[in-house]
């Protein structure tokens, strides 16, 4: 499979998809839950959930935080463009070590990159901005999230619509 291509890989059934819904509204489901849900035994919902996680359609679990209540309350989107189009296009690799870049995603526009940041403080952004400019030699855009209504909402599988 080359670079920048996608890898495809098709639920078996409906159960499956099922299976899929419900983790991804609420991932510490029990196997129990999930049973009743997809009409399954136990020992086959677990046998399915496996065979999901060894072909990498569920790659892993994660708990949802609240980044307030954990001191970083400020939320941008931080747009990156290259200072010379020439330049090596490595900037996820120059930026990886700055911890407050929650995301960061190849955009078509005008922008190379969309970084999603959070912090505590409109200082603490200034400094990051800074940061980011020095460490990737790009020029910015940004962003500051005012309130957010939804987000990481569950990924319904394409195959097996509900």
């Amino acid at each position: 499979m080359s670079e920048g291509s996608v890898r495809r890989v098709r639920l078996d059934d409906a159960v499956d998809a099922a299976i899929v819904r419900e983790i991804s509204l609420d991932a510490r489901a029990t196997l129990a839950h999930l049973s009743e849900k997809v009409g399954l035994s136990v020992s086959a919902v677990q046998s399915r959930l496996r065979r999901l996680e060894s072909r990498g359609i569920v790659r892993g679990y994660r708990p949802v935080l609240d980044a307030e209540a954990l001191g970083r309350p400020l939320a941008a989107f931080v747009e990156i463009t290259p200072l010379d189009p020439a330049q090596p296009d490595n900037a996820p690799e120059l930026l990886a070590h700055l911890s407050a870049i929650e995301a960061c995603h190849s955009v078509a526009g005008d922008a190379a990159y969309m970084l999603f940041v959070r912090v505590p403080t409109p200082r603490d952004l200034e400094t990051l901005i800074r940061d980011i400019r020095a460490a990737a030699q790009v020029n910015t855009r940004t962003t500051i999230v005012l309130q957010t209504f939804f987000e990481a909402r569950p990924i319904e599988p394409a195959d097996y619509p509900g």
